[in-house]
């Protein structure tokens, strides 16, 4: 691993400022990572649920967080493909939490899936599969 939690919370932090208060890294392994989406209103929709466009910004960030924790801060990788499918209604108030896995690490692509939970559920309510750009290094 080339960068660990407190490596990449301090890059979402410093490139990502924008958004890096939306998210909480809960645990980064090899090739594996957990990734919060904290509960706020701005992530809700009408109905009180949250928003497709929340869960994919959780499984998109998640999912290139494990890239850069195995290759390094190499901001300019980019998500070339994502599909997600939505299972169920996340439960109302609780953070959502991404539990990452990478299946494919090349030099140039990347392949990596998601599963979103509820915090404290026991069944996803979102699944996402990513491909992700890498740059070549310089």
């Amino acid at each position: 691993m080339q960068m660990d939690k407190a490596a990449l919370t301090d890059f979402l932090a410093r490139d990502f400022a924008e958004v890096a208060d939306m998210f909480a890294i809960d645990a980064v392994e090899p090739m594996r990572l957990a990734l919060r989406l904290k509960h706020h209103p701005r992530h809700l929709r009408p109905g009180g649920t949250v928003s497709g466009p929340a869960m994919f910004g959780l499984a998109d960030v998640a999912v290139y967080l494990s890239i850069l924790s195995m290759i390094g801060p190499r901001a300019l990788s980019v998500t070339t493909s994502c599909a997600i499918d939505f299972m169920r209604k996340p439960a109302a108030g609780v953070d959502l939490i991404c539990q990452t896995r990478l299946l494919k690490l090349g030099r140039r692509l990347a392949v990596g899936d998601g599963l979103i939970f509820s915090d404290g559920g026991d069944a996803p309510v979102a699944r996402a599969s990513l491909t992700y750009a890498i740059p070549p290094e310089r």
